[in-house]
């Protein structure tokens, strides 16, 4: 089987990725890209190739190895084996829910984010800075998507308040169900990219993907009608052709995105406080009681608002404990299992003394 360069560009294929190529590689291999990730499997596209593989993980012991949605690998050509996963040059991951520290790969290969909410209870200024602050640690173009505004007496009042956050450069706001609105979108959905879609479940993302892709056929379900709230449709991430020319990947409603190893895209969300923290006056400073503090210092002018801070705290605090490495946490919580014995054995003396 012979192909061109050329034939891969319908699928998502750049200069990034050409230029990982040599030449062995034109000779038994040809470039697949993962549109779908399954318990036992993946489905991969490529010219003339659109099959299901076992899953493919090129390092055991690493997780970052293992393919998920929108991945390119080398594949042979007669058997399809793969041989090699290309560089990604964007990567969105989690920690993955419940209570193990496992992280989740969410998405590869993405050029822009679509951070779809909606214009109604579900909108959630903490939920949307973590999209971004994930976003852009992964170096890919936001865009916050406004869905419902046609059963929204006040659009404009949503749109002002995602554009008041820090890093937001574009806000749309759109029927999702009307295609002449969603056609707006289309310049980052044009031949060669690859947009995500991210949001709570029922903010209108499988609608909004129907109508991107003239009719995938996602499953629609009504939000209930006393707090405004959506009803869980997708339940995996897959990869979806648009007539535009590009490709839409869609995620399943995150319930708990726990974010992990985004310490840059939290300072560009959150870039006025760092910008802040740089005058205080010690560089261990806690921003709590500490002299000469210039984040708590424009707090006291009105300058920064207080639950801003807030959630910096939370995203800081919680990125750097899922990010610290197994290793990290056993040498901690060892260190912390002996000074409560040292402490428990002092009591114990004191008190038989």
């Amino acid at each position: 089987m012979t192909y061109q360069i050329s034939d891969l560009d319908e699928f998502g294929w750049n200069t990034f990725l050409t230029s990982q190529l040599e030449t062995s590689d034109f000779e038994q291999s040809i470039p697949v890209r993962v549109i779908a990730v399954h318990r036992g499997a993946i489905n991969i596209i490529g010219p003339g190739i659109d099959v299901s593989i076992p899953p493919y993980q090129a390092d055991p012991d690493d997780i970052e190895t293992r393919t998920t949605v929108g991945d390119w690998l080398l594949v042979d050509v007669e058997t399809h084996r793969p041989t090699r996963l290309l560089q990604r040059h964007s990567l969105f991951k989690r920690r993955a829910a419940g209570t193990g520290r496992d992280t989740q790969l969410i998405a590869a290969n993405v050029d822009t984010l679509f951070i779809v909410t909606s214009c109604n209870h579900d909108f959630n200024i903490a939920r949307l800075e973590r999209y971004l602050a994930m976003a852009h640690e992964a170096q890919v173009t936001p865009i916050i998507i406004l869905t419902k505004s046609d059963l929204s007496d006040n659009s404009e009042s949503f749109a002002k308040q995602a554009y008041g956050l820090q890093s937001v450069s574009m806000v749309e706001t759109i029927n999702a169900l009307d295609p002449r609105e969603v056609e707006r979108l289309f310049p980052w959905c044009s031949i060669g990219q690859t947009v995500a879609l991210v949001g709570s479940s029922g903010v209108g993302k499988s609608t909004l993907i129907n109508t991107l892709t003239g009719g995938a056929h996602i499953e629609t379900q009504e939000i209930r009608e006393d707090d405004a709230k959506g009803r869980h449709t997708t339940t995996g991430r897959a990869l979806h052709s648009m007539p535009s020319g590009g490709w839409l990947i869609d995620t399943p409603g995150m319930r708990e995105l726990q974010l992990t190893d985004v310490q840059s895209g939290i300072d560009e969300v959150f870039s006025d406080i760092v910008e802040l923290a740089r005058s205080c006056r010690f560089s261990t400073c806690q921003h709590d009681t500490e002299p000469g503090c210039a984040v708590t210092a424009a707090i006291k002018t009105g300058e920064l608002e207080t639950d801003r801070l807030k959630r910096w705290r939370k995203l800081i605090a919680e990125d750097a404990y899922n990010t610290e490495s197994l290793a990290e946490r056993r040498t901690r919580d060892k260190t912390f299992g002996k000074m409560v014995k040292r402490v428990m054995k002092d009591k114990k003396h004191f008190n038989g003394s």
